[in-house]
C-alpha cells in the first residue's frame, strides 16, 4: 500500500503541474478551457467549476488540457433541428437544450433554421406552437451552453478559441507544460537538499563516519580534514575517494587535521564490488554544506545535470539501436519508486525531480501528439508566415496519438513481462 501511494502522489505530482502550465498560460491568454484531465479512460471522479470539468481517469498514461478550438470539434446547430431555449435577464440564450425537453416547464420549443455560436452568436428560427410560423433572431450569450442530458458544453466565442490567439501566445501555452516540469525539479531538488539537512560538498572533509567501516575502525572521525594520502596533497574529496578507490585491501597513509592539530593514521580500504570492477572502500559519506546559497545552487546544478544526463540516454536510444527494453512506462515507475521508497522516503524528492525532468524532455520530441509535435507545427507556421490546414494537422496529430498509445501500450506489457514473469 505505501508503494501504491507512492506511486499515485509521484505520478498525479508530475501530471499535475505539466498540465497545470498548459491550463495558467490558456487561461492568462483568454482560452476557454474545458476539461483538465489527469489520465486518460473512464472518469472516476469528475468536478465542473465555471466552464471548465476537472476530472481524474482511470489510466496513468499522462493527462490533458482540453482547449476550445483545439481539441474538440465544434458545436454545430443544423436546420430543422428541434431545441429548447432558456434565457438569461438580458434576453439572451444562455442555454439550448437538445434532449429531454420535456423536463424544463420554463424552455421555448425551437426549430434551428440557422445558427452561428462562433462570430456572430445568433440563432435563428420557428417558435413551435407559433401559428404564425414567423422567423425569429435571439443574441446568444458569449457563456451560453449547450445541455445534452446531464451533460453541458460551453460554447466558444472565436475569440476564446486557441486558434485565434497570437502566435506568441499560442507557442507559449504549449511550451509551459514541459517548462512547469523543470520548474517542479528545480523546487523539489532544493526541497530534498533542505529537508537532508544540506549537499554534498567537495571539501576534503570527513562527513557521517559509518561504524564498523575501516574508517571507523582506523579511528578517522566526523570532521577530520584529510592533507595528505602517502604523501601525496589532498585538496579535495574527489582526491581523496580517488585514491581510495583505486587501492582496495592496501594500506594507506592519511594524514589529518583535527583540532588543529595533524595526526597520522593508517587506514585499509575495503574491497567492493561494483559493476565488474572491484574499488576500495573506507565507509564515510561526504560531507554536507548546509548553507542557504548551497541548497539552492543544488537545485540548479541537479537540474541541469540531469538534463544532459536523459539527453544522453535519448541519444544512446537512437545511436545504440531502438528496444522497447530501454524504454519504460508506469509498471516500470512503479517498480522504481517502490525501490527508492525503500531507501527512505526523503529519496522520493530526488525521483521525483528527475522523473519530471524526463516527462519534460519526452514531451519536448518533436513527435504529433505530444507538446513538441505541436511546437514544430507552430515553427513552421512562423517561417510560412500562415496557419497550417487546421484539418491535415489534426489528421497528423490524430495519427500521432494512436501510435503513442499503441507504443505505451507494448512498453507496459513489456514491463509486465520483464518484472513479473522473468
Amino acid at each position: 500500500m505505501e508503494n501504491i501511494i507512492a506511486f499515485i502522489v509521484v505520478f498525479g505530482l508530475l501530471v499535475f503541474f505539466h498540465e497545470l502550465g498548459h491550463f495558467l498560460f490558456a487561461k492568462n491568454a483568454g482560452i476557454l478551457v474545458r476539461e483538465f484531465a489527469i489520465g486518460f479512460g473512464p472518469k472516476i471522479f469528475s468536478y465542473k467549476k465555471k466552464e471548465t470539468l476537472y476530472t481524474i481517469r482511470l489510466l496513468p498514461l499522462g493527462g490533458y488540457v482540453q482547449m476550445a478550438g483545439q481539441d474538440d470539434e465544434p458545436i454545430v446547430l443544423n436546420a430543422g433541428y428541434r431545441v429548447g431555449l432558456l434565457f438569461n435577464d438580458a434576453g439572451e440564450v444562455k442555454q439550448i437544450v437538445t434532449s429531454n425537453l420535456e423536463k424544463y416547464p420554463n424552455i421555448e420549443p425551437f426549430e434551428v433554421a440557422s445558427a452561428e455560436l462562433e462570430t456572430s452568436l445568433f440563432i435563428k428560427g420557428i417558435v413551435l406552437g407559433d401559428e404564425t410560423e414567423e422567423l425569429i433572431t435571439y443574441t446568444v450569450a458569449r457563456d451560453c451552453e449547450i445541455v445534452d442530458g446531464n451533460d453541458k458544453r460551453a460554447i466558444a466565442p472565436y475569440d476564446r478559441q486557441f486558434r485565434s490567439k497570437s502566435w506568441i501566445h499560442r507557442f507559449m501555452t504549449i511550451a509551459a507544460g514541459p517548462v512547469f516540469n523543470f520548474i517542479l525539479a528545480f523546487f523539489l531538488f532544493i526541497i530534498f537538499a533542505f529537508a537532508s539537512g544540506g549537499v554534498p560538498s567537495n571539501d576534503a572533509r570527513m562527513g557521517d563516519v559509518q561504524s564498523g567501516s575501516a574508517a571507523a575502525t582506523a579511528g578517522i572521525k566526523e570532521n577530520d580534514l584529510i592533507k595528505e594520502i602517502d604523501g601525496k596533497k589532498i585538496a579535495t574529496w574527489t582526491d581523496m575517494t580517488t585514491i581510495v578507490r583505486a587501492n582496495p585491501d592496501k594500506k594507506l597513509n592519511f594524514a589529518i587535521e583535527r583540532n588543529g592539530e595533524i595526526e597520522k593514521i593508517v587506514v585499509t580500504p575495503k574491497k567492493v564490488t561494483q559493476g565488474e570492477e572491484k574499488v576500495g572502500q573506507i565507509g564515510v559519506m561526504a560531507p554536507k554544506d548546509s548553507s542557504i546559497g548551497a541548497k539552492l545552487s543544488y537545485g540548479v546544478d541537479q537540474t541541469v545535470f540531469w538534463f544532459k544526463q536523459i539527453f544522453v540516454s535519448l541519444g544512446n536510444l537512437i545511436t545504440g539501436g531502438f528496444s522497447l527494453d530501454k524504454l519504460g512506462g508506469p509498471v516500470y515507475i512503479y517498480q522504481s519508486t517502490a525501490a527508492v521508497v525503500n531507501n527512505g522516503a526523503i529519496m522520493l524528492l530526488q525521483w521525483g525531480a528527475v522523473l519530471s525532468i524526463n516527462l519534460g524532455i519526452i514531451n519536448l520530441l518533436p513527435i504529433p501528439a505530444l507538446d513538441g509535435g505541436r511546437l514544430l507545427f507552430l515553427i513552421v507556421e512562423a517561417i510560412r508566415r500562415k496557419p497550417l490546414d487546421s484539418k491535415k494537422e489534426g489528421m497528423v496529430t490524430v495519427i500521432g496519438f494512436a501510435l503513442l498509445m499503441l507504443l505505451m501500450v507494448l512498453v507496459t506489457w513489456n514491463d509486465i513481462t520483464r518484472f513479473f514473469f522473468k
